[in-house]
């Protein structure tokens, strides 16, 4: 088998956001993630350690915060100040677009939650896979948060239609996270 030699898994997803401080808060008060710990600002104020490090402008500065959501996925926030810096979210279609998924028990009794949150942005309507393929079953929405970040919540019933082609299994939690 190939693959990065002592792999063990994956410790965490990160993304940027506009504003730290909103964006902590509604993965905390909406979400339920616990923080973890802030640290910043990260910066080279006379080198190039950003730009050689994390590639971005030598002259950028970021705040982070580390989150914990549910018993096994860690989330890693950062806000930039940068130069020349693009403050726009990628679709899903375009290169980078991306979304962070979260598994429910009851994507409708999720959704009727998220729709009361304010600035959170439910596209469209609740959809149930039945087109017989590897996902039969699978119900799901996508989301936005108040800044546009989009997530997804999904139920998938276990004993989904891949499982008789593969010993694989997708990690499926059994306990809600709060």
């Amino acid at each position: 088998m190939t693959g990065i030699p002592g792999a063990l898994a994956v410790h965490h997803v990160a993304y940027t956001v506009p504003d730290l401080d909103q964006a902590v808060d509604f993965f905390t008060e909406v979400l339920g993630a616990r923080l973890l710990y802030r640290i910043g600002p990260v910066e080279d104020t006379e080198g190039d350690w950003m730009a050689r490090q994390l590639g971005v402008d030598r002259a950028a500065s970021a705040q982070i915060a580390m989150l914990r959501l549910g018993p096994v996925t860690n989330l890693e926030l950062f806000e930039y100040r940068a130069p020349g810096q693009r403050r726009t979210l990628p679709r899903n279609s375009d290169w980078g677009g991306h979304h962070l998924a979260i598994a429910v028990e009851d994507v409708d009794a999720a959704v009727a939650y998220l729709r009361a949150q304010p600035g959170v942005e439910v596209l469209g309507e609740p959809q149930t896979i039945t087109d017989g393929g590897p996902i039969d079953g699978d119900r799901w929405v996508y989301f936005r948060t108040p800044w546009g970040l989009q997530l997804e919540v999904l139920a998938m019933p276990p004993g989904m239609p891949y499982e008789r082609t593969t010993d694989a299994r997708l990690y499926s939690p059994t306990m809600p996270w709060s």
